[in-house]
């Protein structure tokens, strides 16, 4: 199948799906054509990965000691670990300075796409689309102090990383040619409101489908290398002010609201969920599968991936293709007892339909029973807390701003409640835990950062004293007893029974070498080349061989483990053996942000970690003073009087049946 097309020579490139396409190359011109890694990591996503403890190389200052120390001093290095260019990460798609008029600012935006609430009783404030854009994870993405703390760590990793890393986290600049240097240093401040409404609604579908707006042929015929299809933030852009949406509204409208843009666009892409695929689907293009070596390994030097027939980039993402393979790509989509409604795209779940008005013109509007709120809401209920903490990003958050990134949080939490059921059975000294996964990709999904979700459960004795716990996380100190977060030395902190739902990335012990970092779990997310485990639960409509071919299998022990979920399975089975004189108790299902592992590690493996108002320390201060990222309970179910009952009891394990 042609997944790229073009005018002049065909190369193998990869799409999606880490398969082989064909790409269409010519020479290219002087900017660098860059690809997103981190892309949008912070809507939805998911874990906890290790602990980093690297080896150092070139640079010695006196005897380190163990732990922090090591990671700050193995980083104090002139090179990065990777010797990378700009032509490791080139992309199809639009390029630097290929815009005739450069994206809009939001802010461009906000005086007519708010206000409607106001005037209207069909309305909350919290559903228009300025306001609640601006309380998104969308708005602020630029100025994200944990992308930012991890932005210094990918530079110092690989050269000029952090381009990929801003080409969607700050588009405007990206295309405006301010992502050089790649540490972010020339993004204005405006940029740094991150993913603006032009930049979504002026997205090309380069697939061109049927009844695509007619200006969109020629803008795909004139790319030097056009993505047919979605992922890695290839995305393509109308280079004139020529902006989108899913409506035609010529008829409803004397003249348009957009005097120097004309009328928006019909465009059936901004109802697809491939638009959001664009970004949701990531492989690292620096590094590639070796079939010799049986890994993913550092490709040739200075050479486009597009260029290396038969490459397969590593895989660090799935959420689009997660959903693209599950039920709620099926037609008519899943009826969710937790929306309760029927959702089927990426939009009837982020951008959930209300009544009200999207715009405004001198007071002039169009009413409607379905406006796609814009608050694109996924599970980020902490970062929220720190850009309104920090005087840094807080001095550029006017008070708008502030409460809609009040209002997402709240909606972040409500989105986290509808993600999943649970439900509890106890049968002698066994409680049964069911944990069904109502959302449209893995529970949890995104990028494998400092996310995670597990099970607290307390069981209480007929005098309501605890007498058993599991999964219990620690306020004062923000470790989750029995996990990564650090064990005590003398086993005080074991919790043999803890469950926790997370991937982790890592190295393999040769290219840890030759990279200087220690073998095993890593945070180092632009190095990483094994996933050691993924046990996070997948969507209604799973296929094992179908994930398989996207590289979204479950992993154990860092091979596909098929035997995790059978095919058909979107829920979890936890046995927990607990003391018999336990009468009643909880279950909770916990939900995390950032743990502390991934927090140590921004700061301790900071290229200036030595610096405590460097962005890495920095961000360990705000951990502390805005509550240590204090997870979310999801659903919570009870046990002894009135218990639920298991509905799943075929999956049980053998051992249970």
């Amino acid at each position: 199948m042609n997944l790229l097309r073009g005018r002049t020579s065909r190369t193998g490139c990869i799409g999606r799906t880490g398969r082989t396409g064909w790409l269409p190359t010519k020479t290219r011109a002087a900017a660098p054509m860059v690809a997103g890694i981190a892309a949008l990591a912070w809507i939805s996503g998911s874990w906890i990965l290790g602990p980093f403890s690297p080896r150092t190389r070139s640079v010695s200052i006196g005897a380190p000691s163990s732990g922090s120390s090591v990671h700050a001093l193995a980083l104090l290095q002139s090179a990065a670990r990777v010797p990378s260019s700009a032509a490791d990460f080139e992309l199809p798609g639009t390029q630097p300075g290929a815009l005739l008029d450069p994206l809009g600012a939001a802010r461009d935006c906000r005086g007519c796409h708010a206000g409607t609430s106001f005037q209207r009783t069909d309305q909350r404030e919290a559903d228009e689309v300025g306001f609640s854009w601006a309380g998104s994870m969308m708005a602020h993405a630029a100025r994200d102090p944990v992308f930012l703390a991890a932005l210094d760590i990918a530079n110092a990793d690989a050269e000029g990383a952090g381009v990929l890393c801003l080409r969607c986290h700050a588009p405007r600049a990206f295309l405006a040619g301010r992502a050089d240097p790649p540490g972010g240093t020339a993004l204005r401040a405006e940029d740094r409101d991150g993913i603006e409404c032009d930049m979504c609604h002026r997205l090309v579908d380069p697939r061109l489908p049927d009844g695509h707006p007619a200006p969109d042929a020629q803008i795909v015929a004139a790319l030097d290398a056009v993505p047919l299809e979605p992922g890695n933030g290839a995305w393509v852009i109308d280079p004139a002010d020529r902006r989108r949406g899913p409506r035609d509204i010529r008829g409803e409208w004397p003249a348009s609201p957009h005097v120097n843009g004309g009328f928006p666009l019909a465009s059936s892409f901004h109802t697809d969920s491939a638009l959001c695929g664009t970004c949701h689907d990531v492989s690292n293009p620096l590094l590639q599968w070796d079939d010799e070596r049986g890994s993913y390994w550092r490709g040739p030097l200075k050479q486009p991936l597009a260029e290396q027939a038969g490459a397969r980039p590593f895989p660090v993402e799935r959420t689009y293709s997660e959903w693209r393979l599950s039920a709620f790509n099926e037609p008519g989509g899943v009826s969710s007892p937790t929306f309760g409604r029927t959702v089927s795209t990426c939009q009837d779940c982020h951008m959930p339909p209300a009544p009200g008005a999207a715009g405004q013109y001198f007071g002039e509007m169009v009413g409607r029973p379905d406006v796609a709120s814009h608050a694109l809401v996924g599970g980020n209920t902490w970062v929220p807390r720190v850009l309104l903490a920090d005087p840094r990003t807080a001095d550029e958050i006017d008070e708008t701003a502030r409460l809609a990134l009040i209002t997402g949080t709240i909606q972040a939490r409500e989105m986290l409640g509808r993600a999943a059921r649970m439900e509890v059975e106890r049968v002698g000294p066994a409680l049964i835990v069911t944990v069904t996964n109502e959302s449209g990709h893995k529970l949890p999904t995104g990028y494998p950062e400092g996310r995670r979700m597990w099970l607290e459960v307390e069981g209480r004795d007929a005098a309501g004293a605890i007498v058993f716990r599991s999964g219990a996380w620690d306020a004062e100190t923000g470790v989750l007893r029995g996990s990564e977060d650090g064990a005590s030395a003398n086993g005080s902190d074991a919790d043999p029974q803890l469950q926790v739902w997370q991937a982790k990335q890592g190295l393999t012990p040769a290219w840890a070498s030759e990279v200087g970092l220690s073998p095993g779990a890593s945070f180092h997310f632009v190095l990483n080349n094994v996933w050691l485990s993924d046990n996070r639960i997948p969507p209604r409509g799973y296929q094992l061989d179908a994930f398989r071919s996207v590289d979204a299998a479950p992993i154990t022990g860092a091979v596909v483990d098929p035997d995790r979920y059978v095919d058909g399975q979107h829920w979890d089975v936890v046995r927990y053996v607990i003391p018999r004189h336990v009468t009643f108790g909880s279950v909770r299902l916990r939900y995390q942000t950032a743990s502390k592992a991934y927090i140590d590690f921004l700061a301790d493996a900071s290229p200036n970690a030595l610096d405590p108002d460097a962005r890495g320390p920095r961000l360990r201060r705000l951990w502390a003073q805005t509550g240590r990222s204090e997870p979310v309970t999801m659903t919570q179910a009870d046990f002894g009087a009135g218990a639920s009952v298991d509905e799943h009891p075929l999956f049980l394990p053998w051992a249970l049946r």
